[in-house]
């Protein structure tokens, strides 16, 4: 089954469309899929970085300060 799609209309500037039009161009890629692919990045980042800053607090508390105290343990 294929999800559902719906249309979003938005403005960018003259510059901005260009560059995205010249990404586009490269990759061989709509407007469309460069736009889906920097939303999905941008949310995922942006979910990270708020789970971060939730969980930060509890994770100095028990001696993470830094991303290698975390990657020293994980790995």
């Amino acid at each position: 089954m294929f999800p559902m799609k719906s249309i979003v209309t938005f403005r960018i500037e003259t510059e901005l469309k260009r560059a995205l039009d010249e990404v586009c161009d490269r990759l061989g890629m709509t407007r469309s899929d460069v736009v889906r692919d920097a939303l999905r990045r941008h949310l995922s980042l942006t979910r990270f970085e708020y789970t971060r800053r939730r969980i930060r607090p509890f994770a100095e508390s028990r001696g993470y300060l830094t991303d290698q105290d975390v990657f020293r343990d994980v790995s």
